[in-house]
């Protein structure tokens, strides 16, 4: 397909694999097109385990979810929220209580088409939104996510950056930006995220097949940057971490866990290659 394709919103670019999209693919959904089934596949081959390893990401968002809004949160910033599949934001939360309301923000067209798709169709596009933003801009997400009308600045709020920061690269300056979301956010406010790690990667034994992972991401529109427990956990700061702290994804309230692909790396938890963490703004 190419960049004509009649099939895709405008703005899309089908000349490179999206990450986004790619992810889609992942999980397997349906908004991704022949570049990045291609990629993904490829993917597939030189590292097998990469579908459940997305999957077991998906898994992490969901419990964070189901933690923050049985802990009186109702409402969420969901910043880099790729494209609608199992588990989104507003139906986790909606579990847990029917009220929720979130605001989604990405900076690909078909993930914000997809997502304003979905909220029409189940509804519910008055109680949510979703915006074509990046995150990087901090006071543009901010502003506008504020005249969606969907976010009540005078009670907490919950800010999701799960599976989007290694997007960043190494000159980005993440811990400011992340900062800056800190210091709009309500007391009270919760901050999840997680992120691919260097942590361990030496010690694994498919080392080799992870490394060409990331080169092959390197050739496309969104290439990856993992970054140490040391760097994660600076984003964090000012806020108090819940238990258990920053760990692998599949070590994050594991009494919560139901997924057989979560389940699956439970007695060797590094092999994910994230890690993550929930904060409380005090």
């Amino acid at each position: 397909m190419t960049t004509q394709d009649p099939e895709a919103p405008e703005g899309v670019d089908l000349e490179r694999p999206n990450a986004a999209r790619i992810y889609d693919w992942f999980l397997g959904g349906d908004a991704n097109w022949a570049i990045d089934r291609q990629f993904g596949e490829q993917a597939v081959k030189t590292f097998p385990m990469i579908k459940t390893v997305a999957r077991v990401g998906r898994d992490f968002l969901g419990r964070g979810v189901r933690y923050l809004a049985r802990n009186g949160i109702d409402q969420f910033l969901d910043l880099g929220s790729g494209v609608p599949t199992v588990g989104n934001v507003h139906e986790v939360a909606a579990e847990v209580n029917p009220n929720a309301r979130c605001v989604y923000v990405d900076n690909e067209p078909v993930a914000v088409a997809h997502s304003q798709v979905l909220l029409e169709k189940e509804g519910v596009a008055d109680r949510h939104a979703v915006l074509q933003g990046d995150l990087r801009d901090p006071a543009d997400i901010w502003k506008r996510a504020l005249e969606t009308g969907v976010l009540d600045t005078n009670r907490p709020i919950g800010l999701i950056i799960v599976g989007v920061l290694y997007f960043l690269g190494k000159d980005e300056p993440v811990a400011d930006i992340i900062q800056k979301y800190l210091s709009l956010l309500p007391s009270g406010s919760y901050f999840l995220s997680s992120h691919l790690t260097t942590e361990g990667l030496d010690a694994l034994a498919d080392h080799d097949s992870r490394t060409s992972i990331v080169e092959q991401y390197n050739k496309s529109s969104t290439p990856l940057y993992l970054r140490s427990k040391t760097e994660f956990t600076s984003f964090f700061d000012g806020l108090e971490l819940v238990e258990p702290g920053i760990v692998y994804l599949p070590e994050w309230h594991p009494e919560e866990i139901e997924s057989r692909a979560t389940k699956k790396l439970a007695n060797d938890p590094a092999f994910s290659g994230h890690i993550c963490g929930l904060g409380r703004k005090p």
